[in-house]
């Protein structure tokens, strides 16, 4: 059975995912970074204004995550994002908990697990710092 869009208010949430070439953002300087992030961040504040915005979360490195599933009838973690290659993504859920550990014991007694499902956990990215920086290097070229 497929899930049927959740509506808000006549319109359709959506989660997007970003990817992005960590070698390629490696490779770029400071400038061009800034220069990156201020057009993003240039465009959420589009979608802000005219509605569009949902909310949305940076995530950190995906070496920090623990991805829990079901093994020999009992809760097993994988460091890093594990998942088969037949499995899809399925939906993301946002859960407040004091640290990692809390976090599993959350995840751990989740009845998905327990018909062949898993969950990455990976902390959230702090980005409120880079986003005031680009905001202040927006105001600038904004003044002149």
């Amino acid at each position: 059975m497929q899930a049927l869009p959740t509506q808000y208010g006549g319109t359709i949430k959506y989660i997007c995912l970003g990817y992005y070439d960590k070698g390629k953002f490696d490779g770029m300087t400071e400038d061009q970074r800034n220069a990156m992030f201020d057009l993003c961040f240039e465009y959420d504040d589009h979608l802000r204004a005219n509605g569009h915005w949902a909310g949305g979360e940076a995530l950190q490195p995906s070496e920090t995550a623990l991805t829990l599933h079901w093994k020999n009838g009992k809760v097993a973690t994988t460091d890093g994002p594990y998942a088969e290659t037949k499995e899809q993504l399925g939906g993301i859920l946002v859960l407040e908990a004091r640290d990692m550990n809390h976090a599993v014991q959350l995840i751990a007694q989740h009845p998905a697990l327990t018909y062949g499902n898993s969950f990455e956990i990976r902390p959230a990215g702090d980005m409120s710092e880079i986003i005031k920086q680009s905001e202040q290097r927006r105001r600038k070229v904004t003044a002149r």
